[in-house]
Protein backbone atom coordinates (compact mmCIF):
# COMPACT_ATOMS: atom_id res chain seq x y z
CA UNK A 1 0.00 0.00 0.00
CA UNK A 2 1.12 3.59 -0.72
CA UNK A 3 1.35 5.54 2.52
CA UNK A 4 2.10 9.06 3.74
CA UNK A 5 1.89 11.09 6.97
CA UNK A 6 0.04 14.42 6.89
CA UNK A 7 -1.92 17.17 8.60
CA UNK A 8 -5.31 17.84 7.00
CA UNK A 9 -6.77 21.35 7.37
CA UNK A 10 -10.50 21.68 8.03
CA UNK A 11 -12.64 21.36 4.85
CA UNK A 12 -13.46 25.09 4.70
CA UNK A 13 -9.75 26.02 4.74
CA UNK A 14 -9.00 23.55 1.94
CA UNK A 15 -11.85 24.99 -0.11
CA UNK A 16 -10.78 28.61 0.46
CA UNK A 17 -7.14 27.87 -0.42
CA UNK A 18 -8.23 26.27 -3.69
CA UNK A 19 -10.58 29.16 -4.47
CA UNK A 20 -7.75 31.67 -3.93
CA UNK A 21 -5.52 29.74 -6.35
CA UNK A 22 -8.29 29.25 -8.90
CA UNK A 23 -8.45 33.02 -9.40
CA UNK A 24 -5.17 32.76 -11.33
CA UNK A 25 -5.62 32.94 -15.12
CA UNK A 26 -4.62 29.33 -15.87
CA UNK A 27 -7.72 28.09 -17.65
CA UNK A 28 -7.56 24.37 -18.30
CA UNK A 29 -3.75 24.23 -18.04
CA UNK A 30 -3.95 23.04 -14.45
CA UNK A 31 -5.26 19.92 -12.82
CA UNK A 32 -6.65 20.97 -9.45
CA UNK A 33 -6.33 18.82 -6.36
CA UNK A 34 -9.71 17.67 -5.06
CA UNK A 35 -10.64 19.65 -1.92
CA UNK A 36 -10.76 16.46 0.19
CA UNK A 37 -7.17 15.68 -0.85
CA UNK A 38 -5.56 19.01 0.08
CA UNK A 39 -3.13 18.31 2.92
CA UNK A 40 0.22 19.20 4.40
CA UNK A 41 2.56 16.24 3.90
CA UNK A 42 4.98 15.55 6.72
CA UNK A 43 6.49 12.54 4.96
CA UNK A 44 5.68 10.38 1.95
CA UNK A 45 6.58 6.78 2.78
CA UNK A 46 5.82 5.08 -0.54
CA UNK A 47 4.81 1.46 -1.08
CA UNK A 48 4.87 -0.51 2.17
CA UNK A 49 3.70 -3.90 3.35
CA UNK A 50 0.94 -3.69 5.94
CA UNK A 51 3.18 -5.21 8.63
CA UNK A 52 5.45 -2.12 8.42
CA UNK A 53 2.63 0.07 9.72
CA UNK A 54 2.89 -1.09 13.35
CA UNK A 55 6.33 0.49 13.82
CA UNK A 56 5.20 3.68 12.07
CA UNK A 57 2.11 3.89 14.27
CA UNK A 58 4.20 3.44 17.42
CA UNK A 59 6.60 6.17 16.28
CA UNK A 60 3.73 8.56 15.50
CA UNK A 61 2.06 7.92 18.86
CA UNK A 62 5.31 8.72 20.67
CA UNK A 63 6.10 11.83 18.60
CA UNK A 64 2.59 13.30 18.75
CA UNK A 65 2.52 12.88 22.55
CA UNK A 66 5.30 15.50 22.73
CA UNK A 67 3.50 18.23 20.75
CA UNK A 68 0.67 20.48 21.81
CA UNK A 69 -1.90 21.53 19.21
CA UNK A 70 -0.70 24.63 17.35
CA UNK A 71 -1.98 27.27 14.95
CA UNK A 72 -1.13 27.23 11.25
CA UNK A 73 -1.51 30.28 9.04
CA UNK A 74 -1.33 29.80 5.28
CA UNK A 75 0.59 32.67 3.73
CA UNK A 76 0.94 32.90 -0.03
CA UNK A 77 0.88 31.00 -3.27
CA UNK A 78 4.08 29.55 -4.68
CA UNK A 79 5.20 27.12 -7.32
CA UNK A 80 7.74 24.37 -7.79
CA UNK A 81 10.37 24.60 -9.13
CA UNK A 82 9.69 28.38 -9.36
CA UNK A 83 6.94 30.84 -10.33
CA UNK A 84 8.72 31.44 -13.68
CA UNK A 85 8.74 27.71 -14.47
CA UNK A 86 5.70 26.54 -12.50
CA UNK A 87 4.78 22.88 -12.61
CA UNK A 88 3.19 22.54 -9.15
CA UNK A 89 1.09 25.27 -7.51
CA UNK A 90 1.02 25.38 -3.69
CA UNK A 91 0.15 27.54 -0.71
CA UNK A 92 2.84 28.03 1.91
CA UNK A 93 2.84 28.13 5.69
CA UNK A 94 3.79 31.13 7.83
CA UNK A 95 2.83 30.79 11.48
CA UNK A 96 3.22 27.18 12.56
CA UNK A 97 6.03 26.38 10.14
CA UNK A 98 8.55 25.93 12.97
CA UNK A 99 6.33 23.36 14.71
CA UNK A 100 5.68 21.58 11.40
CA UNK A 101 9.41 21.44 10.63
CA UNK A 102 10.10 20.13 14.13
CA UNK A 103 7.41 17.44 13.73
CA UNK A 104 8.85 16.46 10.32
CA UNK A 105 12.39 16.32 11.75
CA UNK A 106 11.31 14.13 14.68
CA UNK A 107 9.36 11.91 12.28
CA UNK A 108 12.40 11.58 9.98
CA UNK A 109 14.58 10.52 12.93
CA UNK A 110 12.03 7.95 14.11
CA UNK A 111 11.62 6.60 10.58
CA UNK A 112 15.40 6.37 10.12
CA UNK A 113 15.50 4.07 13.16
CA UNK A 114 12.92 1.90 11.33
CA UNK A 115 15.13 1.70 8.23
CA UNK A 116 13.67 4.54 6.12
CA UNK A 117 16.17 6.73 4.28
CA UNK A 118 16.28 10.40 5.21
CA UNK A 119 15.02 12.86 2.61
CA UNK A 120 17.78 14.58 0.66
CA UNK A 121 15.83 17.77 -0.01
CA UNK A 122 15.14 20.26 2.77
CA UNK A 123 11.59 20.07 4.09
CA UNK A 124 9.32 22.91 2.91
CA UNK A 125 5.84 22.92 4.50
CA UNK A 126 3.15 23.53 1.88
CA UNK A 127 -0.21 22.32 0.60
CA UNK A 128 -0.23 21.28 -3.07
CA UNK A 129 -3.22 22.81 -4.86
CA UNK A 130 -2.65 21.87 -8.51
CA UNK A 131 -0.31 20.60 -11.21
CA UNK A 132 0.33 22.41 -14.49
CA UNK A 133 -0.40 20.35 -17.60
CA UNK A 134 2.09 20.45 -20.45
CA UNK A 135 4.93 22.94 -20.43
CA UNK A 136 5.71 24.92 -17.29
CA UNK A 137 3.83 28.18 -16.74
CA UNK A 138 5.23 31.62 -15.94
CA UNK A 139 3.01 32.81 -13.07
CA UNK A 140 2.52 36.17 -11.41
CA UNK A 141 1.63 34.95 -7.93
CA UNK A 142 -0.02 37.10 -5.26
CA UNK A 143 2.34 37.41 -2.28
CA UNK A 144 -0.35 36.88 0.35
CA UNK A 145 -3.36 34.67 0.87
CA UNK A 146 -5.14 36.11 3.90
CA UNK A 147 -7.40 34.70 6.55
CA UNK A 148 -6.53 31.03 6.09
CA UNK A 149 -5.77 29.87 9.62
CA UNK A 150 -6.50 26.65 11.45
CA UNK A 151 -5.42 24.68 14.50
CA UNK A 152 -3.41 21.51 13.94
CA UNK A 153 -4.54 19.02 16.55
CA UNK A 154 -3.67 15.68 14.96
CA UNK A 155 -1.43 13.93 12.45
CA UNK A 156 -2.79 11.24 10.14
CA UNK A 157 -1.33 8.10 8.63
CA UNK A 158 -2.93 7.89 5.18
CA UNK A 159 -3.20 5.31 2.43
CA UNK A 160 -3.15 6.66 -1.12
CA UNK A 161 -4.80 4.61 -3.87
CA UNK A 162 -4.16 5.77 -7.41
CA UNK A 163 -7.08 5.81 -9.86
CA UNK A 164 -7.75 7.27 -13.32
CA UNK A 165 -9.73 10.14 -11.77
CA UNK A 166 -6.91 10.92 -9.34
CA UNK A 167 -5.72 9.62 -5.97
CA UNK A 168 -8.13 8.48 -3.30
CA UNK A 169 -7.00 8.94 0.33
CA UNK A 170 -8.07 6.81 3.26
CA UNK A 171 -7.05 7.70 6.82
CA UNK A 172 -5.58 4.60 8.45
CA UNK A 173 -5.06 6.25 11.83
CA UNK A 174 -5.05 9.66 13.52
CA UNK A 175 -2.62 10.67 16.27
CA UNK A 176 -3.67 13.48 18.60
CA UNK A 177 -1.17 16.19 19.50
CA UNK A 178 -1.33 16.31 23.29
CA UNK A 179 1.99 17.44 24.85
CA UNK A 180 2.35 14.92 27.67
CA UNK A 181 5.73 16.37 28.77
Amino acid sequence: MRVFVAIFPPPEIRKEALEAAQRLPLGDRIGWVKPDNVHLTLRFLGELPEEALDGIRAALRKICAHYAPFDICLTGLGAFPSARHAQVLWVGVGEGSEQIRSLATDLAAALASLGFERERRPYAPHLTLGRIRGRAANLDLPPVVSGLEFRASSVELVESKLALEGPFYKALDAFVLRNEN
